[in-house]
């Protein structure tokens, strides 16, 4: 035996050095691993998200005394919520608004992102591209677009008029729900392929082979394979719409007109103009547990459906 390989088995046999507690434990658990390098994360979220998410339920429960707060807790706030009608029917209004917006996005970008996963063979990336380049500009640009194509002199009005099919120009277009919820269809469909796509990209295509070969037709496949497979994508596209267009207060305030201010415009008054900052906390969490409610709601509907289809 060489001297080198003496020293080799000698180092082999020597005990290892000791480790602390949580070196052990963050070698054994994949869990603790998994916190552990994610932690950078949760760190900027809990700063970012969580206090000042906490911040905003303290505020609810304070009272506006001229420009600083008394900091008695109190629930007057949201008592004059409850008791205050308009509070309660912008946020029906919001609701409908956001919830039609997102049906209506849904449903026009499913069989877009239908086709490039299942018809689209080549250069899908730039197909993916081409869907949303219109939202590589800014939201608000895109609102001001909307704001020329709808308005009483513009595109679709002026089309109409020369074309002699009407005589004055459609006053529902503009300054109306129609107007936000085409806008926020729009402006919100980019969110509504990407996670379709993914989830219609991943089906297994030798299912739909089996299904064809045990008799099943076109509808039939997508009913009874397509469609509960996509399921998934189709719930995080909703969740993705639905969310942030019920608070969206941009889009209201530009074409919405006075039919279609929503709760999130009268949220930013109380921050803005009315200087009530402990109301519009209010009503920020009032909002805000009304998605939560209604998203969970959704979610286990969504599941159950799932379940009984597939």
């Amino acid at each position: 035996m060489t001297v080198e390989s003496a020293v080799s088995a000698t180092s082999s046999l020597a005990p290892l050095p000791k480790t602390g507690r949580f070196s052990r434990m963050l070698q054994r658990s994949e869990t603790l691993r998994a916190y552990t390098l994610l932690s950078p994360t949760l760190i900027i979220m809990a700063m970012g998200i969580l206090i000042p998410f906490a911040i905003l339920i303290a505020m609810s429960f304070w009272t506006q005394v001229g420009f600083g707060f008394d900091f008695t807790p109190t629930v007057v706030n949201y008592e004059q919520a409850a008791e205050r009608p308009i509070f309660g029917a912008l946020l029906k209004r919001s609701l409908w608004i956001s919830s039609v917006a997102t049906v209506t996005t849904v449903l026009l970008c499913y069989p877009m992102a239908y086709f490039v996963a299942f018809h689209v063979h080549r250069n899908k990336m730039m197909w993916i591209v081409l869907m949303t380049l219109p939202f590589w500009t800014s939201y608000l640009l895109r609102v001001f677009a909307w704001k020329v194509v709808l308005g009483y002199g513009g595109v679709i009005n002026s089309a109409l008029m020369s074309l002699g099919l009407i005589k004055s120009p459609l006053e529902f277009l503009l300054y109306s729900q129609t107007a936000v919820i085409i806008t926020l269809a729009h402006a919100w469909a980019a969110f509504a392929i990407l996670p379709m796509y993914v989830s219609l990209e991943k089906i297994d295509k030798s299912l739909l082979e089996a299904a064809t070969d045990l008799g099943d037709g076109p509808v039939m496949r997508f009913l009874r394979i397509t469609l509960p497979l996509s399921l998934p994508g189709v719930i995080a596209a909703t969740l993705l719409i639905f969310i942030p267009t019920t608070g969206d207060y941009i889009t209201p305030a530009l074409l919405g007109g006075p039919d279609g201010i929503m709760i999130g415009n009268l949220i930013q008054k109380q921050f803005g103009a009315i200087n009530n900052w402990p109301m519009g906390a209010t009503l920020a969490i009032i909002l805000m547990l009304s998605i939560a409610a209604i998203a969970l709601g959704f979610m286990f509907a969504a599941n159950f459906v799932r379940r009984r289809i597939s």
